[in-house]
């Protein structure tokens, strides 16, 4: 996951509606890609595999917190991971 980070849009979400960001970090993690398509989570998984970029999308009756995970460098290695909101995208 590499170094990870928050957009303060999310780290205010988060807060506010009491949501958990390390039980998120975990669901990402784990291979739980949270509230997608069945497409995308296949996506995910080939992207384990394949160095691509990995998306999770979490709902709560508040809103969507996403998590994205950057594509391995040429060292194959994912520098960081980001929590955001889908508008700070």
């Amino acid at each position: 996951m590499g170094q990870v980070v928050s957009t303060l849009q999310a780290l205010h979400f988060c807060r506010k509606h009491r949501i958990d960001i390390s039980t998120l970090l975990v669901r990402h993690a784990s291979g739980d890609w949270g509230d997608i398509t069945t497409a995308d989570k296949c996506v995910n998984d080939a992207a384990v595999l394949d160095g691509r970029r990995i998306l999770s999308a979490y709902s709560f009756s508040a809103g969507r917190v996403w998590v994205l995970t950057e594509a391995t460098g040429e060292n194959g290695v994912r520098a960081s991971t980001c929590i955001m909101l889908p508008s700070d995208y």
